[in-house]
């Protein structure tokens, strides 16, 4: 297959709080650790191959697309060829997906019940706890290290965009916060990274409003961001989650100049600060609608950047 650029895209730019001792020297290499990949159908391109070998990758994230019986060959192939590279940093690529469950699963396999449907079961918590065991089974099973999951948005109306495919546990925080953090526990002590999503929330998106294809202003209050929308978190940091996903939406009460995941004051000041969350911190997908007006991949890579550190 021939590389291209509109079909081998960073799909995600995730960094981590610090460069380790042992990230490698060229700066490229630097830069290439903290970018996910994605790439279509079964057969990765030759290219991606090389940016591995290079150092110039972070991580693969695997869709629907890429599921075939050579899956997990594919996903052995990306690991041998950074371990073999001179810029191999001592962990694996992040492999990743999104197996929230329910109807957003890209993986075979579990969770079958959506989270709306854990939310509304009749002890949550032990649900939860075997959502996320389930989800880590698949996983592992595929050669998956992250899961983009759980979800910690808390809905308002039944229909809107948070519930629209049951992704969201419940319009309940402590509901949302007593399932993702059980969901985490369980999910990471089975060796599966868990990413909690979308901070500070989408739950107050109504049925429309897709950051995927627009942009969306989140107009609530800091006071009900922090009580209702943030709430969640402080449940998923308590139980050691590793990684937060945050949103390309924008929340004029924290910041009206950048959608989350573009701005210090949610990233440093809230989640890091106020949260205390000193994990790693990942962005949706880069090429999303809602950063139309911030330029290009490679630029909204770069003022992420200089929002994050």
């Amino acid at each position: 297959m021939k590389f291209s650029t509109q079909l081998l895209l960073p799909s995600f730019l995730a960094l981590a709080p610090s460069a380790s001792a042992a990230s490698p020297t060229d700066l490229q290499a630097q830069i290439g650790h903290h970018v996910i990949y994605s790439y279509p159908g079964l057969e990765p391109p030759a290219q991606l191959l090389d940016l591995i070998a290079e150092g110039k990758v972070g991580g693969i994230i695997i869709f629907g697309e890429n599921v075939g019986d050579n899956l997990t060959t594919t996903i052995d192939n990306f690991q041998n060829t950074y371990m073999q590279s001179p810029y191999y940093s001592g962990s694996p690529l992040f492999i990743m997906t999104d197996q929230e469950g329910g109807k957003v699963r890209r993986l075979p396999g579990g969770p079958v019940e959506s989270a709306k449907q854990i939310g509304q079961a009749a002890d949550p918590e032990a649900a939860a706890t075997q959502m996320g065991k389930d989800a880590a089974s698949t996983l592992a099973t595929y050669k998956n290290n992250v899961n983009l999951a759980p979800v910690l948005d808390v809905y308002r109306e039944a229909g809107d965009f948070a519930d629209a495919s049951e992704r969201s546990f419940s319009n309940s925080s402590r509901v949302v916060g007593t399932c993702g953090s059980a969901f985490i526990s369980a999910q990471q002590s089975a060796g599966v990274v868990a990413a909690a999503k979308h901070f500070p929330g989408l739950g107050a998106a109504g049925a429309g409003e897709n950051t995927d294809l627009q942009p969306v202003t989140i107009d609530l209050t800091i006071e009900e961001l922090r009580k209702v929308d943030m709430a969640p978190y402080t449940k998923a940091i308590a139980a050691g989650v590793d990684m937060v996903m945050t949103s390309w939406a924008t929340y004029p009460a924290l910041d009206p100049a950048y959608p989350s995941g573009l701005s210090k004051t949610i990233i440093q000041d809230e989640l890091r600060g106020r949260l205390g969350f000193k994990g790693v911190t990942i962005t949706d997908a880069v090429e999303a609608g809602a950063l139309e007006a911030f330029g290009d991949q490679a630029a909204r890579g770069i003022v992420g950047c200089a929002g994050w550190y």
